[in-house]
This record gives C-alpha cells, structure tokens and sequence, in this order.
C-alpha cells in the first residue's frame, strides 16, 4: 500500500523553525517529484513548493521562504522552515507526482498519493 505519512509538526514560537519529514512507504520516492502543500483554516490547499526526481525545485512563488531536500536513501522529503510566522499556522501536506521530471507543477491537481497532514501552529 503506498503511504505518505508527515511528521515533525507542532507549536513553535514566531521566529521559530520545524522542519517537517515527508516518509514513504509501499514505494521509493526517488523516481517521484514531491511538493509540499499547507492548508489555513478556512482557506483552500495552497502549493509551495515542490522538489523534482533529480533534485530540481521550484517554488510556487518569490514569498515561499521555505527549502525543500530529499534524502532517497531514507525514502524521505524534508520541508525546512525558519522564521515562521502566525500566518504559516496550517496544516501541511506532501504529495507524490509519479511523473517526477523536472521541472515539477506545485499545482494540487499534478499529484497523485497524498499524506493526512500534520499540524503546524505558530504563536505569536
């Protein structure tokens, strides 16, 4: 069964970083683009950025501040976030693009498997 299961969020302090861990199983991730995606309370899913099959990104946009790594070895995408703000408050998600070549779409509509999400709260 393909899984993606996020960890790492939690409640962190404005100015304070997570890095978010994105694990598969039942597939390897290095053939698949991943991107990260982040959901606000009352907003719509939103993309930000995504991390190709040959380690290429792309950022949906100049304000994502985020970086995004992966570890094939551990069958993991990392999301690193510093400076975090109470606008970054969301739930976030990673998502799986079979077609994993370069340059990947931070569009929800190119992903395939997606994780349940983990929490991430920022106080201010």
């Amino acid at each position: 069964q393909l899984q993606l299961v996020e960890s790492g969020g939690g409640l962190v302090q404005s100015g304070g970083s997570l890095t978010l861990s994105c694990a598969a199983s039942g597939f390897t991730l290095d053939s698949y683009a991943i991107g990260w995606f982040r959901q606000a309370p009352g907003k719509e899913r939103e993309g930000l950025l995504c991390i190709a099959n040959n380690g290429a990104i792309t950022k949906y946009d100049d304000s994502v501040k985020f970086t995004i790594s992966r570890d094939n070895a551990k069958n993991t995408v990392y999301l690193q976030m510093n400076s975090l703000k109470p606008d970054d408050t969301a739930v976030y998600f990673c998502a799986a693009d079979p077609w994993g070549e370069a340059p990947c779409a931070v569009v929800r509509q190119s992903y395939k498997y997606w994780g349940q999400g983990t929490q991430v709260t920022v106080s201010a």
